[in-house]
């Protein structure tokens, strides 16, 4: 009797559950764009009170704001995201602080220490010049371009990512690919072309020595400077060396798309191709399709997800799909949808006045090195504003 009864009661919650949803269908993707927008505005104001002057929001962890140095290479997404945040809504205090936020970053024009140069100055300078079109702020990309073309390393043919340490000689990371967009960007609109040819050949090498037959993607090659060799594959933010860490897959996916739109050339779509169906098809891709840190993480279906990964990989496939037609445009168009809708359910997406004021929870920066881990990060919020505004523009 007592088996029949919570058999009974399985039942009706089943049945509870399914009426539900089927009373809750799912927002229309130009109200949840909007809505989406109308609530980062006033998450946005939220979060500029708990930035010290003089640094950018990383993170919000135990209760406590997380900024950072401008010289993190997160510093320039808060700016990009503010950006994006004026170009939906053209709020004045938006952009006012998106300007403000501008004049604190704008020292890294002239850095050379690391690759990140695109994520600090083109996701923000960039995103500036296009919505205002003021010429300083062109000035400034082209100075940081000229400043990251300084890490071209023309034994290696590729851009050094980190300087050499006790762990590498001479590393190039996946990331380095996002990079290359201010690099094109600039010998596109009057400067010097060698950084397009510089953007160019490092997608070669990283096309030659990053991937496996799969189309999944290495983290780390550290190569002999001298003689440009590899040393070694492996990784430093993924669960092992030959795993493939998510959101790596999704700097490689959204970097040969990009490739492609400032070249052309048809083996960077083949290879963007080729990594959207590493990443859509593989078993362990959960039903929400917001992966898990790593597509081989211990202890899945437990481990700890990636918003950040999915954010960037939906942002990827809205473009690529403007490059396919057809069943495989349709895959890429649905699948990025599906992350959408994924993020901005309660799931993923915070509540007004909380998780520090970032958009975003369930992150996860590195997770090996026990750093920022189930928490929101900044660039997570700026590739998924990216891509509401992608959807918005190009499927609505």
């Amino acid at each position: 009797m007592i088996i029949k009864r919570i058999s009974l009661l399985a039942v009706l919650i089943v049945l509870s559950c399914n009426f539900s949803f089927a009373q809750s269908p799912k927002k229309p993707m130009v109200q949840l764009i909007n809505d989406e927008f109308k609530f980062a505005l006033d998450q946005y104001k939220f979060l500029a009170k708990n930035i010290p002057e003089g640094l950018t929001p990383q993170s919000f962890e135990k209760n406590r704001p997380v900024n950072y140095d401008i010289k993190w290479w997160c510093s320039g997404f808060y700016s990009g995201s503010l950006w994006y945040l004026y170009e939906q809504t053209k709020d004045e205090a938006v952009k006012k602080e998106a300007e403000k936020a501008l004049k604190v970053i704008e020292p890294n024009q002239t850095y050379t220490g690391n690759h990140d140069l695109g994520f600090m100055m083109y996701c923000s300078f960039g995103n500036a010049y296009r919505l205002t079109g003021k010429e300083e702020y062109k000035t400034i990309i082209k100075r940081s371009a000229e400043s990251l073309a300084t890490r071209y390393r023309p034994n290696v043919k590729a851009i050094q990512s980190w300087n050499k340490n006790k762990y590498w000689d001479c590393p190039v990371i996946i990331d380095n690919m996002m990079n290359l967009e201010m690099m094109n960007w600039v010998s596109d609109n009057g400067g010097n072309p060698k950084y397009k040819e510089i953007s160019v050949i490092h997608s070669n090498t990283t096309l030659k020595n990053h991937f496996r037959p799969d189309f999944s993607s290495y983290h780390v090659i550290d190569y002999n400077p001298e003689t440009g060799n590899v040393k070694r594959k492996a990784t430093w933010q993924g669960a092992a060396d030959c795993s493939a860490w998510s959101r790596g897959q999704g700097w490689a996916l959204y970097g040969y798309t990009m490739m492609y739109r400032f070249t052309k050339d048809e083996v960077y779509l083949k290879q963007a191709k080729g990594i959207a169906h590493f990443i859509l098809n593989h078993p362990n891709l959960p039903a929400d399709k917001i992966p898990y840190w790593d597509f081989d993480a211990q202890g899945i279906p437990y481990a700890k997800r990636d918003a950040s990964a999915g954010a960037i990989i939906a942002s990827a496939l809205l473009e690529l799909g403007q490059y396919t037609s057809g069943t495989e445009k349709n895959e890429f168009k649905s699948a990025a949808e599906t992350m959408i809708y994924s993020l901005a359910s309660p799931a993923y997406r915070a509540k007004l006045g909380e998780n520090g004021g970032f958009l975003l929870m369930h992150s996860t920066g590195a997770y090996p090195l026990n750093s920022e881990i189930d928490v929101p990060l900044v660039y997570a919020d700026y590739y998924y504003l990216e891509a509401l505004l992608r959807f918005k523009k190009w499927y609505l």
